[in-house]
């Protein structure tokens, strides 16, 4: 387990975003079956092949306070010049490293996507929704795709919180 998320809940609601690192889908079902709330649980599994433009751990600066699932879904319009299609993937990349460098792209992934798009899964930071709009809107193809946003809360049980609470002997 590398990290666990609480999104937005329904009252009498209880769900977790979880991010597992696994050899390979028998490893992680060890895992998950390990867990002693799984008799109540429903486990949705999402493979997250490794996306072009995911930045290196380095590159994390420092933490803004609040973190967002994006999943992006590219959709390139109709009559667009391959050039421009490459360019502006190019351009993409590029801003992509740039919102890494500052903190703001944690990971990124490339799950399935249908027949003619693009899709990308991602763990950003931002000061707050609005702030995570706008670096959404910041990006080459944003104005191509359509994105679903989920801001998380922290999860008392996630592996970067006790590891913190640990650093600072609590």
């Amino acid at each position: 387990m590398l990290r666990l998320w609480r999104p937005p809940l329904q009252p009498g609601e209880w769900r977790t975003l979880g991010l597992f690192a696994a050899e390979d889908s028998d490893q992680l079902e060890e895992v998950l079956a390990s867990m002693p709330l799984r008799v109540w649980r429903t486990d949705e599994v999402t493979p997250l092949p490794p996306h072009p433009n995911d930045p290196p751990p380095w590159a994390n600066g420092p933490r803004p306070p609040v973190e967002f699932l994006v999943d992006l879904t590219t959709n390139v319009p109709a009559g667009t010049s391959g050039r421009t299609v490459e360019e502006t993937k190019s351009h993409e990349a590029e801003r992509a490293h740039e919102l890494a460098a500052q903190g703001h792209l944690v990971r990124l992934w490339g799950p399935p996507a249908g027949p003619g798009e693009w899709r990308a899964l991602g763990l950003w930071r931002a000061q707050d929704a609005a702030d995570m709009q706008a670096i959404l809107e910041s990006l080459p193809l944003y104005a191509w795709s359509t994105t679903r946003t989920t801001q998380l809360a922290p999860h008392p049980s996630d592996p970067a919180i006790l590891e913190a609470r640990g650093a600072r002997g609590a």
